[in-house]
């Protein structure tokens, strides 16, 4: 496999770099990195919205159908001529010129596990043995775990990450795509779990959390840091006394060559995998107010905060799932709950990502995908046995996915459903093509494999990018 672009650094640069991340976890000194290098690699952030977001109360509304399909929400007219969303993205719909709505992703699976698989591998066919409540061994690899396999990490940092949490249902089910696969467990991508979600909870907690049932709960909590940094999968205490002892090294080289390089010690770089104190370091809610402003003060913009941090720190994928518990899963009182709790932070955390990345330079350099495991039912249902009000059932046949940065040329619609928002109608994309798009982003050639546990080789791509580049 050709190899990939990556920054070029001097024996200096490199040792400074090794010194304070070699652990694979120096984002205490992100400030230095960001003085010390030129970014070249391209990188991806994937939104996953667990549950399935409706393309009818999003970027697909249908203003002229009867009132079964078209739902309660208005449309709003945005930046690009002829581009209407839904009225309660406004921020999104005042920079469309800077992305790109693909309506026409189509797959055939109508259940949530199965669906997840499909949309986080990128693969739409069933693996032997699938399991629907907990990931197997035969499972396809998820996108992150093979972007984790096939790049290479940069200042030492993981190529691949997952945040904030896993994807596990408040019943136990663990849902299966998020792993490696028959890639074998040692791939898995990197979690940095925040473990901050109360079980029954949605959304993004503190200011926007509800119960699809409103259900009562105990919204008791825990701040929201940058986690449990534990040795991952796959490094075991031998592994980690050999990286110490390169790390050593490392250390009297750098002393050699710049003793005043950087101000954190080896003992701090080790104190990031077995220090409380310094973990707490991490909390978001020591960054900037003005940070935190912009993003949201919530779970859905510490997640995204994070990931603009990760991407200009050296990680090439991150996958943030943004909504813990299907959170996305509005089969009921789905009008007040997008209009009031789901959207308004997703618009305002997702809008701030793209100013961010701008301003410092980073969004040509970065793909950013926003998309769930289906659509909704074209027509609305009401499930009263379960809940107050209207919503949507689960809809493989099309869904929205939402592309900025990475090259994408932006203003620009593609593909596009039928009059009721039901099927594709013109475009049809598969769950292949956004895969190779995510992977074409980073720079992978179609010659790219991926090794399972046995090492035999397996394609990357499986389709064409989706038509979405300048």
């Amino acid at each position: 496999m050709p190899a990939l672009s990556h920054p070029r650094l001097d024996r200096r640069d490199a040792l400074r770099a090794g010194a304070v991340g070699l652990l694979g976890l120096g984002l205490s000194d992100l400030n230095a990195l960001r003085a010390e290098r030129k970014r070249s690699a391209n990188a991806v952030i994937y939104i996953f919205l667990s549950g399935g977001l409706a393309q009818h109360e999003s970027f697909d509304p249908k203003p002229d159908a009867p009132d079964a399909i078209r739902g309660e929400f208005g449309t709003t007219a945005t930046r690009t001529p002829g581009l209407r969303i839904t009225e309660h993205l406004p921020k999104l719909a005042a920079c469309s010129d800077k992305w790109c709505v693909v309506r026409s992703l189509t797959h055939g699976s109508n259940d949530h596990s199965l669906s997840h698989h499909i949309m986080l591998t990128g693969r739409s066919d069933k693996p032997t043995g699938f399991n629907p409540s907990a990931p197997q061994p035969t499972d396809h690899p998820s996108i992150a775990a093979v972007a984790g396999a096939v790049t290479k990490g940069r200042n030492n940092l993981p190529p691949a990450v997952v945040l904030p949490d896993r994807i596990v249902h408040n019943t136990g089910r663990v849902i299966p795509g998020q792993f490696a696969g028959v890639m074998g467990r040692t791939r898995d991508p990197w979690f940095l779990e925040a473990s901050a979600f109360e079980p029954r909870a949605y959304g993004a907690f503190p200011e926007y959390e509800f119960d699809h049932q409103e259900r009562p709960h105990d919204a008791k909590r825990k701040a929201f840091t940058i986690p449990d940094l534990t040795l991952p999968q796959g490094v075991d205490e031998a592994r980690f006394g050999d990286r110490l002892g390169v790390l050593a090294r490392l250390d009297a080289q750098r002393k050699v060559l710049d003793s005043g390089a950087f101000d954190r010690s080896r003992a701090d770089a080790v104190s990031l995998l077995t220090s409380a104190r310094v973990r707490a370091a991490f909390d978001l809610h020591r960054a900037s107010p003005r940070d935190l402003d912009r993003y949201g003060r919530n779970a859905f913009g510490w997640s995204l905060l994070t990931a603009a941090r990760l991407v200009e720190a050296g990680v090439n994928l991150v996958q943030v799932n943004l909504g813990n518990n299907e959170t996305w899963d509005t089969h009921g009182n789905a009008f007040p709950h997008l209009k009031e709790k789901l959207l308004p932070p997703t618009d305002k955390a997702v809008t701030a990502l793209l100013s961010d990345l701008e301003q410092r330079g980073l969004l040509e350099s970065t793909l950013i995908v926003m998309a769930g495991e289906f659509g909704r039912t074209p027509r609305i249902s009401t499930l009263t046995q379960h809940y107050k009000g209207p919503g949507r059932d689960h809809w493989g046949a099309v869904q929205s996915v939402w592309l900025a940065g990475g090259g994408v040329k932006g203003g620009r619609v593609v593909g596009s459903s039928d009059k009721i928002g039901g099927y594709p109608a013109s475009e049809p994309q598969t769950p292949e093509n956004f895969a190779a798009t995510i992977y074409s982003a980073l720079g992978l050639p179609k010659t790219a494999a991926w090794h399972d546990a046995e090492n035999r080789p397996h394609h990357i791509y499986r389709g064409d990018p989706m038509p979405v580049l300048a």
